[in-house]
Formats: structure tokens, sequence, C-alpha cells
């Protein structure tokens, strides 16, 4: 599955971008700065303002860390399996794992509601880069940091005119740019269709980040209105007439997370040098612990598996990102980046400006070093992994920041963000005892290795009590695993009766309270000490970057809305050329009957009624990473012929820089879903509601 992830070599091929202008095919674009008279130049096609709102509507951000696109006028939204998987495992139980067998609803009334999920559609961007640089010009340290934050309040709740309008304060160019985000916002999602794991997922871990690949990760949620109905709307994407070839030009509308390729070198110097090596070690040892929960039975497997499913990638992408920190050449070149910036900006006191600021980057990152370890645990979660925690320490806080004025809350309890706590603390999804006492007894024994035995914030957390025994106590003693029992403190918070929870004898609650002002305390330095020297320090870099490359160059990956361009493409690896499609023929093939290239029964059964020849997945030259999972490939008719889901291995150097060479994106192809869903199936009511020949009942 397509994750931050950079390159395992050829890293000194990359773009080597502190600030560089850009190449064919290169760029995660803002809608409000897209080059579509470099599109016309190279592909004989220019995206009107017109075309680009149609694709803008019609694209969705899942919440929680993926992208989709509206795909029917009923609010059908396509995306992949693995970032639907959470949903599927909350609905699933011990009689109905929907993981394994996967999941059909029959009609409308069969679609079951995702617990804890929210649907994002981009209505409008504003520029505010005024109102943000004016508020906190001339400050530094902590009246940087409050005032930055109270300016982003004010804006946010001066858009969020309701609960179904999010509006976000989105950096852009390191802090050169600011701009206001509006999207109608859903939580009535419902899961339609997805299929077993063994497709979503064929070829596992040894096919993850590699071509040819042939996989169905895809799956279909709906976005239902207030009144409990599917969403009516004339935003969407409809599913291509004809398939899609080698050759086409394409463009993946998503929501990349984040990307690295404006780092100064010290903040990749932070990464490779003590960042990566510990999150990469914490990573390993808990993959570990989950797979040994997984062999104690069929339950606790299924209750892991997603989790390990988390962790497995993460390792992965995290192990490659490392590679490419480590490489000798592809670093120089970005040191050479550096250089070549500050040799560009001719003016000798914006020059000595971006000097200083580049040395201040690097000293408030050493100070970062010194904070990290108590932060990361106590403020930062590694401390305490565990769903039940993360209740008790969001209704804490919610008790203590609702009495204060907007702006002057901590930014996640915001006016805006309001809707999103209370979704969060009303979810029904399932936490389970066993994998929560694992959990948070590996985190807690992982923060007293961290930190020592006699630190003062371990001694306070564990008193007598071992890791373990502290863990089992803490989660066979709270309530808060029952969503019940939150919505009566939510209640009552919300309606300024904070004492139900300041008098709560809940043991996480009281965990939480317990360390809630050391954490506290720990994020307000690390927040004046180290973030506020670092957005102040990059805001002078992207001023420079700006002096010399103006908008030719687009921002890094923030998770928010971006285009790319590109054409279906192959490459060549090691002297052999790598053909751009693979058929469905091909999967069977691949079928050993042995995990993980083991198809599932029902394709094994409909295999003589398929036709082997239908395009199956498909790579391109678009410019993605981590985050675009889920984004629909789109043609220049504006219709959906693709549904982004990985990447090849050199596409995993997008965290840090892009090679056209061998740079690729993998997609499903959409006329494998319709083959699918029609003759495997048996949802050709799903299937013709994507071409547009029938409304769902």
């Amino acid at each position: 599955m397509i994750r931050s992830l950079v390159a395992l070599f050829a890293a000194s091929l990359f773009v080597g971008v502190i600030a560089s202008p850009v190449r064919a095919d290169e760029g995660m674009w803002t809608y409000n700065n897209f080059p579509a008279d470099a599109v016309a130049k190279k592909y004989g096609f220019k995206p009107d303002q017109a075309w680009l709102d149609k694709v803008r509507l019609g694209s969705a951000r899942l919440a929680r860390g993926c992208s989709g696109s509206f795909v029917s006028k009923d609010g059908l939204v396509m995306t992949n399996h693995h970032c639907v998987r959470q949903c599927v495992t909350d609905l699933s139980s011990p009689k109905a794992d929907f993981i394994k067998g996967g999941f059909l609803a029959k009609n409308l009334k069969g679609e079951l509601r995702c617990p804890n999920f929210e649907i994002n559609q981009l209505t409008s961007i504003t520029d505010v880069t005024a109102r943000m640089t004016t508020a906190t010009a001339n400050k530094t340290g902590a009246a940087w940091v409050e005032a930055q934050n109270a300016e982003m309040a004010r804006i946010t709740k001066e858009c969020a005119t309701s609960d179904d309008v999010r509006c976000d304060v989105v950096t852009l160019y390191k802090g050169g740019r600011h701009d206001l985000y509006t999207y109608r916002r859903f939580q009535d999602v419902r899961l339609a269709w997805a299929p077993e794991s063994a497709i979503a997922f064929f070829g596992g871990d040894p096919d993850n980040f590699n071509f040819p690949r042939y996989d169905v990760d895809a799956a279909f949620v709906r976005v239902y209105d207030a009144s409990g109905k599917p969403l009516q709307t004339q935003h969407f994407l409809p599913f291509a007439k004809s398939n899609a070839k080698a050759g086409d030009v394409t463009f993946v509308s998503g929501h990349p997370g984040h990307t690295s390729r404006e780092y100064t070198v010290a903040e990749l110097a932070f990464e490779r040098d003590f960042s990566q090596p510990r999150r990469l070690m914490r990573i390993a040892e808990l993959r570990g612990r989950l797979i040994e929960f997984g062999n104690r039975g069929a339950e606790q497997q299924r209750i892991a598996e997603s989790d390990l499913f988390s962790m497995e990638n993460g390792f992965k992408a995290r192990f490659g990102r490392q590679q490419t920190l480590t490489d000798a050449s592809f670093f120089a070149s970005k040191v050479k980046a550096q250089q070549e910036l500050i040799a560009a900006v001719k003016d000798p006191k914006q020059r000595a400006e971006l000097q200083t600021a580049i040395a201040d980057i690097e000293r408030a990152l050493g100070i970062a070093r010194e904070l990290w370890p108590a932060y990361i645990n106590l403020e930062g979660g590694w401390g305490f992994s565990s769903s039940t925690f993360t209740h008790a320490r969001t209704l804490v806080r919610l008790a203590d920041e609702l009495p204060l004025a907007n702006e002057k809350r901590l930014k996640e309890f915001s006016d805006a963000a309001l809707p999103g706590v209370k979704s969060a603390l009303a979810s029904t999804a399932p936490i389970h005892a066993e994998l929560e006492v694992l959990k948070l007894a590996f985190s807690l024994s992982k923060m007293r290795e961290m930190l020592t035995v006699d630190d003062p914030l371990v001694k306070k957390v564990l008193a007598k009590q071992s890791p373990e025994d502290l863990a089992r106590a803490l989660i066979a003693g709270s309530k808060l695993r029952d969503p019940k029992a939150r919505k009566v403190l939510v209640d009552a918070a919300f309606a300024g009766n904070r004492k139900l929870i300041d008098d709560s004898r809940d043991p996480m609650i009281i965990m939480a309270r317990l360390v809630d002002a050391d954490a506290r305390s720990l994020r307000q330095r690390f927040e004046n000490e180290v973030d506020s020297v670092i957005d102040r320090a990059n805001e002078v870099v992207a001023r420079a970057r700006f002096a010399v490359y103006g908008t030719s160059v687009y921002p890094d990956a923030t998770f928010t809305l971006r285009l790319s361009y590109g054409s279906i493409a192959g490459w060549k690896e090691r002297a052999v050329d790598i053909a751009p499609v693979t058929m469905i023929g091909g999967a069977f093939e691949r079928h050993t009957g042995a995990f993980p290239f083991n198809l599932p029964a029902s394709w094994l059964k409909a295999q003589q009624a398929l036709d082997l020849t239908t395009p199956m997945n498909f790579a391109t030259t678009n410019d993605i990473i981590g985050g675009n999972s889920g984004s629909p490939v789109v043609s220049k008719d504006a219709e959906v012929v693709g549904l982004i889901f990985d990447g090849n291995i050199h596409s995993s150097g997008g965290e840090y820089g892009f090679n056209a060479d061998n740079n690729r994106a993998v997609a499903v192809h959409t006329a494998t879903i319709l083959e699918a869903l029609r003759k495997i199936y048996g949802a050709g009511a799903l299937a013709d509601e994507l071409v547009g020949a029938a409304a769902p009942q």
C-alpha cells in the first residue's frame, strides 16, 4: 500500500529540492496553482476552470488519512479496501469476519454505518496569508505560538458556520503561504462493498511497492445526509465509458499526506540520525508483539490484524526512508541544493537572513533532541498507546479547554475542531480489552526504558507497579471502552458541567489527569523552543525560495487536495521493459494457494466466467505519496479510469524528490472493478450505479 516511503536505491537520481524548478510530470499541485499550460504543452490537453472545479468537487478526503471520490449521484464514494479496513474490522465479529469473507450490502438497508468515519469535500480555498503573517509579525517564542494559534482559531471560527462545515488553515511552502480550506463535512458514512482481504492485498508484503500487481484494493462507502438518506449530489466523477490504455494522459486528485522535499539539511539530518532510528525500533518490536498476540488464537488474530497491518506497512515505509537518508550521494545532493539556494539569493540582507534562519533551525533541533524523549512519551502518545487512554485524555482536556475563549484553547479543541472531537468520543468501534492491555503495557515499558527507572515522570506513573500490572488494572477498571459511559461525560462537559469529569474515579481518567500538567508543560516548551523557531525560520526560507522561484514550484504535501498529471507508462528495470498494464489472467497465474498468493474461493469459482484479458492494474507517471491511497485516476474527460492503491519501489522516493524515469503510481483499473462486481460478487446493481444505469434501492 502506498505510504510515505523513500527509495531503497537510485537516490542520487532524484530531483534534490530545497527549492528548484520542477520537470515533466512532477508535482503535487494545489488547485489554485495548477500548471495547466505545462499539461497542454506536453499532452495537448489544457484543463480549464470548469474541468478543475468538477474534479475538485468530485474528490473526497477520508479524515483518517486517505483519499476517495464521489462516483454516483447517490453519494457513493470509492476508495481503497485498506482505507476502510478499520471500519470493516469494527463491523466484524467472530461470527461474521468481513475482513476475511468480504462484505456486500444487498440494498441500501443493508449498508452498515462505519464508526468514527468522516468524509470531507473541498468547497473553497481562500488566501489568508496576510492575516497570519500580520498576527505573528515581530513575535518570537511563546508569543509567536499564541498569536498564530489565536489567529487560526479566529479564522476557522468565522468560517465554520455549522457542524457540517470543516475549516482548516493550511500552512504551505513552510510558512510562505497560508490558505483557508473549507470543506463540507459528512459523518454518516456506511459501508456498501468491500472484497475479501485475500484479493484486496493479493501478494501481501512481498508484492507491496512492486509491479506488476494483481490487486482489487477497492471498496465503496456511501455518504448519507442529515435526514438519513443517501446524499444527492451533482458533483461526482462517473466511471469511464472506455478502458484506459498505455499512453493515455492521467490525473490523480487526492490528498498526499506529507513530503519533506522542502526540508533543510538540518531537518533531514535530525530524521536520519535521531527520529527515524527510534521509530523503526519501536515499530519492529510492537510488530513482533502483535504477531505473538495473534498466535494465541483465531479471535486474537482477528482483533490484532488491523494494527499488525499498519505496523508492517509502517516499518517498510520508515525502513526505506532511512535507507535513502543514509545514502551519501543523495544527502550530498541535498546539501548542494541548499547551498545553491543561498547563492541564488542576490540581496545581501536577505541572504544573511536566510543563513540565520537555517542556523536557527539547526539550533532548535538540538533542543528537540533533549526534549523529545519525554515529549514523545507524554504528549506524543508513545507512553500511553491505548484507545481508552486517548478517550480519557480527550475528556480531561475537553473539560479544561471548553471554558476558555476559542482563541486561547489548544488548537485541537477550537470551535472548528469540536465536531471531530465529539465524533471520536461517540465512536461505537469496539475496544478490545486484551489488545488494549498488550499495547498499553508495551508503551509503558518502553517509556520506562527510554526515560529510565529514576525519572520522576516514570515514578509518578508506575509508582510501585510493573507496566503489565498497571496496564491490566487501568483497562479492567475503566468504563471508557463503553460509548454510553463516554457520552454521559461528553454531554456534561458541553453543558458546562465539568464536575462529572473532575470527580470521576475512573482509573484511566485519574491517570490522564495525573500526567496532564507535565504533558502540557512539555508541549508548551516544545512549541515555544522548537516548533515556533523552526516555523518562523522556515517563513524566511520560504520568502527566499519565492524570491528565486516564485510559484513555479509546488508546496510540500499537507494532506490537502492536490492534482498531479502524468500518463499510463511502464519503465525499464535492470534493462527489462516493464509493461504498464496487467490483466486478470495474470492473477490466476500468480495464484499458488498459499498466503499471500491465495486467491479467494469466490475468484476461483468464477474463473471460467471472467474475461481474463480485462485490464486489472496499471502504472502511471503521476507524482503521489502516502495519503493518495484511494485517489481516483481521472481522464481528460473527467471520468474515473482507475483507483490509486500503491506505487512501485521507486515511487517511495517521493518523500524527498521525484524521478520521472522510473517513479510510478499503481492503480486498480475500473474495468476489473466492474468485471468483479458483476461476475464474482453478484453486485450488478452496484455496477449499474457506477455506470449510471440505475439508482440504488
